[in-house]
């Protein structure tokens, strides 16, 4: 796979017949090691490791229903009273990060109403506060640590 631009980590790999696998802490099994699933672990990684989140407030994949439309989000960060803290968005390293993507991750900000947006596609990063009164969001260089 690619180097990221996120630090590196030592992942836990496996090769089968049906594919190469990674082992996902979140989800704590194998999952298929494709690009984006790369991007996503090693911003797991990241978040547990020099962000310091509890790999307890972290989650991955799951179902969010968006105007009646289920839609899957990639990873969530919840504060420790169950509200949204940060939603990321990720993408294939080859895939350029453009205004779809804040389109997608708005649009499941909706009803996340998390505190910060992340997109990334591990060689880009864009984070963002969310301005609720004035309905946009601010570009920030980085994520804050986690903090009780």
């Amino acid at each position: 796979m690619k180097a990221l631009r996120l630090p590196p980590a030592n992942f836990r790999v496996k090769s089968t017949e049906k594919g190469r696998f990674i082992f996902d802490p979140i989800r704590k099994k194998f999952v298929s090691l494709q690009p984006e699933e790369w991007v996503r672990q090693h911003i797991i990684h990241w978040l547990r490791d020099f962000k310091k989140f509890p790999i307890s407030l972290i989650n991955v994949e799951k179902q969010l229903v968006v105007a009646g439309t289920s839609k899957r989000y990639d990873i969530i960060v919840f504060n420790p009273d169950g509200s949204i803290h940060i939603i990321i968005e990720c993408k294939a390293p080859e895939i350029s990060i453009n205004q779809n993507a804040f389109d997608q991750i708005a649009k499941y900000n909706l009803v996340a109403n998390a505190s910060y947006l992340m997109v990334s596609n591990g060689m880009e990063h864009y984070f963002c506060t969310m301005d609720y009164k004035n309905k946009r969001y601010d570009f920030i260089k980085d994520l804050p640590e986690y903090t009780l």
